[in-house]
């Protein structure tokens, strides 16, 4: 994988984290697949389109915004191996011939220049260290009036998964979640910082829209807790406690995800969400 500046990231995504995601697809689908539709209908992907999905990980969205382009072609890019190979399996089994897959980084891949229509990221554009150079680096891969739309996590204190995993702040060094301006998952939180740094990158037209969407986390409280405890940040915290804190910790955690339980089990959190829309400028007196 040539040309990764994010390094820790990468190592990351193809260590416990990715293989995390890669094996319970389906459950990260189910959390955050409320957002697809308002993301691909934000990109206005054409049935002939050129698309590139950010930050694609097992593929959802790129197998979806491949099937609105049906003449057109859906290309994901993701640092994570592990999540690759999903991606690829999937688009096999599902017979979605439009789609590929590729292992890189998107602050420093070598794109064709206005390769693509339309990028979109649902979720997998928060963590690169340099923001400006990254989407610069984009906005290049886009045709002169290609969009880009992403979904990327609002405040944490309007997220229902921040609530329940601060549950735990009395047992565990849970933290603050990371904050608007630096790489980390509420990097850009602040709509202020979105327009900074996608005005920077060369992008016009910049549209900053809160979405919100239920996520599907379990079957019961206790089924939610487990999968919640055995993400990235989840595993982070447990491992700094000892064992007796650590049950304590499911306890709590599971009690909390109750009052979050529908009438059949699953157990639902409100996410919020930013939908971002930006316009790759035409040159001036042209139309490419």
């Amino acid at each position: 994988m040539p040309d990764v500046v994010n390094t820790e990231q990468a190592q990351a995504w193809n260590g416990p984290e990715g293989a995390h995601w890669a094996r319970h697809q389906d459950r990260w689908n189910a959390v955050n697949g409320g957002f697809d539709a308002p993301l691909l209908d934000a990109a206005r992907i054409t049935g002939d389109g050129r698309v590139l999905d950010l930050g694609c990980g097992s593929g959802q969205t790129t197998r979806l915004a491949a099937l609105r382009a049906p003449r057109g072609h859906a290309s994901g890019l993701d640092l994570s191996g592990p999540m690759l190979a999903e991606a690829r399996a999937r688009a096999a089994r599902g017979g979605v011939a439009n789609v590929s897959f590729v292992q890189g980084d998107a602050q420093a891949y070598g794109f064709e220049a206005g390769a693509f229509d339309a990028a979109i990221s649902r979720y997998g554009v928060m963590f690169y260290a340099d923001p400006v150079a990254a989407f610069g680096n984009i906005g290049r891969a886009l045709r002169p009036g290609g969009r880009l739309a992403f979904v990327c996590p609002a405040d944490a204190a309007l997220n229902e998964w921040v609530a329940a995993m601060a549950s735990l702040r009395d047992l565990v060094p849970v933290g603050d979640f990371g904050r608007p301006g630096l790489p980390g998952m509420f990097s850009l939180a602040a709509p202020d910082r979105i327009r900074e740094v996608l005005t920077a990158a060369g992008f016009t037209g910049v549209a900053v829209r809160q979405v919100e969407a239920y996520g599907e986390w379990g079957h019961g409280a206790a089924d939610a807790a487990e999968f919640v405890l055995g993400t990235g940040p989840g595993r982070h915290l447990m491992e700094q406690a000892d064992e007796p804190t650590r049950a304590q910790a499911r306890r709590t955690l599971t009690d909390h995800l109750r009052a979050h339980e529908a009438a059949d089990g699953t157990v639902r959190l409100l996410s919020t969400s930013w939908l971002v829309t930006a316009d790759r400028p035409m040159p001036p007196g042209g139309d490419d």
